[in-house]
């Protein structure tokens, strides 16, 4: 009750709190990017017609999103981190990805399911074959429903990249520690971060509200 806040190390380690959140925003970055391609490939597994591939992108999908992304984080480090050396930041990257990859599978699997199946069998009697009606007719009216939660998946990840500074990322979180250690300042610092992942989110959840209402518009 007696504690007496101190501002002032916001204002001397600013430098290292941008440098923190730029560094948290671009493993996110880059963990988005490889998560895409991992989820639409195990998406389009999900509703292959071959069960053995459905089975398969299913498990993954099943043990992935189990799995706590701090377990992840450190199996990879440690495990498969040490074997292939990879380092902390492709370490956290390739997580990140791994994680994400799974629920962006499930998000590709309901946007292809939520087309009706009468546009699939209109586009094989036309004769396509099943990869032509799925690249050219159903993945393009797919792609506009599971954009904007694809988007907000990014805002998930974000949030999730705190974690990264378990296996030694230099990311915000591991920044605000260090200035809680010289400081002890730590009720001034946590706070900080939650207001600059607050506004980081909420400046992106409104760009991607922006572009909901421009797709709505469209239809």
């Amino acid at each position: 009750m007696g504690y007496m806040f101190d501002w002032s190390v916001i204002y001397d380690n600013i430098d290292l709190f941008v440098k923190g959140a730029y560094l948290s925003l671009k493993i996110s970055a880059f963990a988005l990017l490889l998560s895409i391609p991992i989820g639409i490939i195990l998406g389009l597994g999900r509703v292959s017609r071959n069960k053995f591939i459905s089975w398969l992108a299913a498990a993954y999908v099943e043990v992935f999103r189990g799995v706590p992304l701090l377990v992840l984080l450190l199996w990879i480090y440690f495990v498969l981190g040490s074997m292939l050396k990879l380092g902390s930041y492709l370490s956290a990257i390739l997580g990140l990805a791994l994680f994400a990859g799974a629920f962006i599978a499930e998000i590709v699997r309901a946007g292809i399911q939520s087309v009706p199946r009468g546009q699939m069998e209109a586009a094989r009697s036309s004769g396509m074959t099943y990869v032509q009606a799925m690249r050219l007719i159903i993945l393009p009216q797919a792609f506009r429903k599971i954009l904007p939660p694809m988007a907000s998946q990014f805002i998930i990840l974000i949030k999730d990249s705190s974690l990264v500074s378990v296996i030694g990322v230099m990311d915000l979180t591991l920044y605000g520690r260090n200035i809680v250690t010289t400081s002890l300042r730590s009720l001034e610092v946590w706070s900080f971060i939650a207001l600059i992942y607050f506004v980081i989110t909420f400046t992106l959840s409104q760009i991607i509200r922006f572009f909901e209402k421009k797709y709505k518009v469209a239809e």
